[in-house]
């Protein structure tokens, strides 16, 4: 779950492209990266860190360019540790490439095995961000054969891509004097969206928020198996490159990645977990009766607009009972467990006054762990409620994502193989109320009838590009060798704490 943004510009992008990435720092806090191209030269700081802790005044003044990309991190695959892992990636043949990617790709194993064995390819880190950019130049050289490079070429390579590369992939490239690429996968699982400015500026970036909160207008979303070419004068060229293409985003995005302010494929995320908030609301009543509540309180903050829904639905008073450090990050995001235990008790306090002596239903995004929702359920017993009920807005996360979002193993999510009942017993609250999942999906496609259908496979177990066990066993060893924060898929995938956004 990273966040990525591509921009050709009309004059100096660095400051744009800084701006987009503050607005998508919610995507990836681990490191950070720009990249501006001048004359045909590319400029580029990246460094583990936040966007604001990472770029100063020099670093700035060192990318000059009106065409650019950038790119912040939540590692899933590869090493967290390295600063040489942070995005983009740069390879000088063919032609001069540089690339950011948001995804996971699953068969990274056997790519990194065809690079070197077949194509002839050196990839010098554990990320899948640079096996897919060498697997991209690999296709561009093909596609080219020394000749000169043309958009039909561009589209053809990408075709290759798809081809060759599996899992969930949107894509920003700058390709050194010719332009920005950005393209994903046939799925379309996660994010993209393409902007412009009133002076001609062009802008493609992983939410809409990154384009309204820099003044682009937002033009529409990239098709899943589209390649978009935005030509250095700001022509854009597109082509569809994927033979079975059907849009199945990750609904994940939708309960907890995104911002509520973003529209992505046609939803409106703030209008999908309100819809989510009224079909939990009858879950709630079938497991506790609305006389035994007496307020509704989130967890801040994904989960507010389906409490906001629910409390008004079932006609309980709505009350905000923590407050929450936003000097602290989002504890999904943090790498390690320890890192986000801790987290909790300082990123969220208890207002006494709307617990003591009251029955409470605390609603949040999800439950992955269930280490923090057991957290806060003691947190709001210790201000004095005398009943603390727990609903998510999310069904029970039974299985591991391998589409880049950082989830823990089987083993270690709170649903796999455990009985609600049992679930509640862990977590310690007086009743337990999940979301249901066809419900959840009929809520969020309201908004867009035409969307085919999501990647749910961190609740239902059907992984929508297909996963052999090898394929599967791979990305497990490669999340066992890795270090905390790895960009690989499915062992050790820990979700940022979804729990308490």
């Amino acid at each position: 779950m990273c966040g990525i943004v591509g921009v050709v510009g009309q004059g100096s992008v660095n400051q744009l492209i800084y701006d987009a990435l503050l607005l998508l720092q919610h995507r990836g806090q681990d490191a950070t990266g720009i990249v501006t191209e001048q004359n045909r030269k590319f400029f580029m700081h990246k460094a583990k860190g936040m966007v604001r802790d990472v770029f100063r005044t020099r670093n700035m003044r060192a990318l000059p360019g009106a065409r650019g990309l950038g790119q912040v991190r939540y590692p899933t695959a590869g090493n967290a540790a390295s600063e040489e892992e942070a995005q983009p990636f740069y390879v000088n043949a063919p032609f001069g490439i540089v690339l950011a990617h948001n995804g996971n790709l699953t068969n990274a194993h056997a790519l990194r095995r065809e690079l070197f064995e077949n194509d002839h390819r050196h990839t010098n880190t554990g990320s899948d961000t640079e096996v897919l950019l060498n697997v991209l130049a690999h296709e561009l050289a093909r596609a080219t054969r020394g000749a000169q490079l043309r958009s039909e070429e561009v589209f053809a390579a990408v075709r290759a891509v798809h081809g060759r590369v599996q899992g969930s992939y949107a894509v920003v490239a700058l390709i050194a004097g010719f332009g920005l690429l950005a393209f994903r996968d046939p799925f379309g699982i996660r994010p993209l969206c393409l902007g412009q400015g009133d002076d001609g500026s062009v802008m493609v970036a992983s939410e809409s928020v990154a384009l309204e909160g820099t003044s682009l207008h937002l033009v529409r979303d990239i098709a899943p198996g589209e390649a978009v070419l935005v030509r250095e004068d700001g022509e854009i060229q597109s082509a569809p490159c994927a033979d079975h293409a059907e849009l199945h985003p990750c609904i994940f995005e939708y309960v907890y990645l995104a911002r509520p302010d973003s529209v992505m494929d046609g939803i409106s995320v703030y209008q999908a977990r309100l819809n989510m908030g009224e079909t939990l609301a009858k879950r709630v009543v079938s497991t506790v009766p609305p006389s035994e509540i007496d307020s509704i309180i989130p967890v801040p903050e994904s989960s507010r607009p389906s409490a906001m829904q629910l409390a008004q639905k079932l006609g309980i008073p709505y009350r905000e009972g923590f407050v929450k450090n936003r000097y602290v990050g989002r504890t999904f995001i943090m790498p390690g467990q320890s890192a986000r235990k801790k987290s909790v008790r300082q990123k969220l306090n208890a207002i006494v006054s709307e617990f003591k002596g009251k029955r409470v239903l605390l609603v949040d995004d999800s439950i992955v762990r269930g280490t923090t929702s057991r957290e806060i359920v003691q947190m709001a017993r210790d201000a004095g409620a005398t009943k603390v009920y727990l609903a998510s807005a999310a069904p029970p996360v039974r299985f591991p994502n391998v589409y880049g979002i950082d989830m823990p193993t089987s083993e270690e999510l709170i649903a796999n193989g455990r009985t609600v009942e049992e679930i509640r017993a862990y977590i310690g609250c007086d009743a337990l109320i999940y979301q249901d999942l066809e419900a959840m999906k009929r809520a969020i496609q309201a908004v867009n009838p035409k969307v085919a259908g999501f990647e749910a496979s961190c609740f239902d177990g059907r992984y929508v590009t297909g996963l052999t066990d090898a394929d599967l066993a791979a990305m497990r060893a490669g999340r066992g060798g890795a270090q905390e924060g790895d960009d690989a898929p499915a062992s050790r995938l820990s979700l940022p704490n979804a729990e308490t956004t």
